[in-house]
């Protein structure tokens, strides 16, 4: 058996490399490709990370469509719309939560799960402490959707003597633009061990995340990193870190939203927790999430 993970390759989609991963321990084949590649792979099933795919059903090959996240604005509501309408009908649906699910208002009986964001299970052992090289991280997204440059410019001036590491892809223009400041330094792409190892490198994590639809209702990756790495978390304040504070504990430090509470003393004077994270692996979130069930159900022979 053979399934076909379809994406258009310009994301980062750790989900992939877990999917993998967990169908390799059952004899299950897995390729990644491009909508223009598809039709050279055989496959039993394809799975499409949303995007669009107009393809035509093929018999005897069924369609998995994953929606990790909701549009992002300009026009996020219109794009939703373009992604629920034109889109051919899959059998099968995952979304990240009920809010992406609400946010593409999907009209039909198709079956459909849900699947969170994981960890790998080997972050979960006792982190090793490294001799820390930074004093803040950043991980994740530099797109100018996120305004990342009011946090950038606190370190040009209140926190000249604090480095960065910021840990991203496609950061051109920001690296140029703070290219005079030693402390503030870029790196990436870099694969999962490096970016762990980074974290725990790290005596701060910064999750910076916009209160701005859908951002601020979907889970934030690299919160559930820095916090298996168990380094101090220095968040934005937003409604789905508040839901996951109070559901699954842990104790974070709130920016204001003028940043004015950014600084040394007042970080290092809080009092961190962490959550308990064990149901959190790429692992639990995959078996939770429905899809196991739907393949089992039209490939009989397959048990997991």
């Amino acid at each position: 058996m053979t399934i076909a993970f379809v994406h258009n390759k310009k994301a980062l989609l750790p989900g992939i490399t877990a999917y993998r991963q967990f169908f390799s321990q059952f004899g299950i084949q897995t390729e990644v490709v491009s909508p223009d590649e598809l039709g050279l792979v055989h496959r039993h099933i394809e799975w499409h990370f949303m995007g669009k795919d107009l393809s035509k059903p093929r018999e005897g090959i069924y369609k998995i469509h994953e929606y990790a996240s909701a549009s992002v604005p300009p026009f996020a509501g219109y794009k939703n719309w373009i992604k629920s309408f034109f889109n051919t009908q899959p059998d099968f649906r995952l979304f990240q939560n009920e809010y992406v699910k609400n946010c593409f208002n999907f009209r039909d009986s198709i079956s459909y799960g849900f699947r969170e964001v994981g960890i790998p299970s080997n972050w979960l052992l006792s982190p090793v402490h490294f001799q820390k090289e930074f004093d803040f991280i950043y991980i994740g997204s530099v797109d100018p959707n996120r305004n990342l440059e009011p946090l950038l410019e606190k370190f040009t001036k209140e926190l000249r003597d604090r480095s960065l590491l910021v840990v991203s892809q496609h950061y051109e223009d920001l690296q140029s633009k703070y290219s005079s400041y030693s402390n503030i330094q870029f790196k990436g792409p870099v694969d999962k061990e490096q970016v762990r190892m980074a974290i725990l490198k790290s005596r701060f994590a910064l999750n910076y995340i916009p209160d701005l639809a859908p951002f601020n209702q979907q889970t934030s990756t690299k919160l559930l990193e820095y916090c298996t790495c168990r380094i101090p978390v220095v968040t934005t304040s937003y409604p789905w870190v508040h839901q996951f504070e109070a559901s699954e504990g842990g104790k974070f430090f709130y920016l204001k939203e003028d940043l004015s509470n950014l600084n040394w003393e007042t970080l290092n004077e809080f009092e961190y927790a962490f959550p308990d994270l064990r149901d959190w692996t790429w692992d639990q979130q995959i078996r939770k999430s429905g899809v196991l069930e739907f393949i089992e159900q039209v490939f009989p022979e397959v048990r997991f």
